[in-house]
């Protein structure tokens, strides 16, 4: 983070967390633990029990009710994702969603701060970095680059930081979230899509949090796109390894579904077809360059036995 956690508390300040999913519920906790003062917008009401979290239930799409919550803001994490993981859903609800949030914060003087994935990126064959082209069409992958688009065409000012898969403390529906983490805990095999040997970059949720607070506090790093500090990329097989040292577990039994039989199984399942659109990212290294980032940022990747010794222990406190 840009600030100490004592500095923190001497400037406090007032942000707004929208969604508590694994990257809002993080933003919330890392601001309030410094002092800062939180409000966290959700349709639930949910969030971190925190004295500095104020949780309020609100739905973002109504812009009625957004002007109150980010009155006295000086930054809103917008962190909602999908109802569902398919193109037609992003589409209808997530481009509605960041104008009534670009407006509102606008409004309030405050900037928005957005996490954001690779989906976009039109050349991810070669390592990723900040400059690269960022205008891949179709699918989820071009309602990404529309999202990016339009925020870069807001009169509001904005900062898109970009992650690759998320694990770490409350991720679980990722490649490697619950569909990896439980097996191996229980000391199972576990199947992944595409190859278990490719390079692929992770990203710690902790990290990608402490990222777009930093970037929040930083005007000159504002509208741009920066890179959540990642680690060296790994296979599926070598992140799965490394969860299993964190859990004194044995190294699991790693197979892959093919892209073929994935593929095949999309004409029965719109879940698969929405999956199988990814296969591009496991089946050849998809490796995202983090180092402008950190340096601009001012921040390092969580050592991954680090990392994996904290998504273990938060799982093991889920009685898994």
């Amino acid at each position: 983070m840009t600030q100490s956690a004592d500095s923190g508390r001497e400037s406090a300040r007032q942000y707004v967390v929208t969604g508590a999913g694994p990257v809002g519920w993080t933003v919330a906790e890392q601001l309030a633990d410094a002092g800062h003062r939180v409000r966290i917008l959700t349709r639930s009401g949910s969030g971190p029990s925190h004295p500095l979290v104020e949780k309020m239930s609100i739905d973002v799409s109504d812009p009625a009710r957004l002007g109150e919550a980010f009155q006295g803001a000086a930054a809103v994490f917008h962190c909602i994702h999908g109802s569902r993981y398919n193109a037609e859903v992003w589409a209808r609800e997530l481009p509605a969603a960041e104008q009534s949030v670009l407006a509102a914060a606008g409004q309030a003087g405050a900037v928005v701060v957005f996490p954001e994935s690779l989906y976009s990126y039109s050349a991810p064959e070669r390592p990723m970095t900040e400059e690269g082209p960022r205008g891949a069409q179709g699918g989820k992958r071009g309602v990404r680059t529309a999202l990016l688009n339009a925020r870069a065409k807001s009169a509001t000012d904005t900062v898109s930081v970009v992650a690759s898969d998320f694990f770490g403390p409350r991720v679980r529906g990722a490649h490697a979230g619950e569909r990896m983490v439980k097996p191996v805990l229980a000391g199972k095999s576990l199947m992944v899509i595409g190859r278990t040997d490719q390079p692929h970059t992770f990203t710690y949720v902790p990290d990608l949090a402490a990222a777009m607070i930093a970037a929040a506090d930083r005007p000159q790093l504002w509208n741009r796109v920066w890179h959540a500090p990642s680690g060296p990329a790994l296979s599926q097989r070598e992140i799965a390894r490394a969860l299993a040292n964190a859990a004194g577990a044995r190294a699991p039994r790693v197979t892959a579904i093919p892209g073929w039989a994935l593929k095949s199984m999309g004409v029965f399942s719109s879940d698969m077809r929405e999956l199988a659109e990814t296969l591009y990212q496991f089946e050849r290294p998809f490796v995202m360059d983090s180092a402008a980032s950190q340096a601009a940022l001012g921040l390092a990747p969580t050592p991954l036995n680090e990392a994996a010794a904290a998504t273990v222990a938060w799982w093991g406190d889920q009685g898994q």
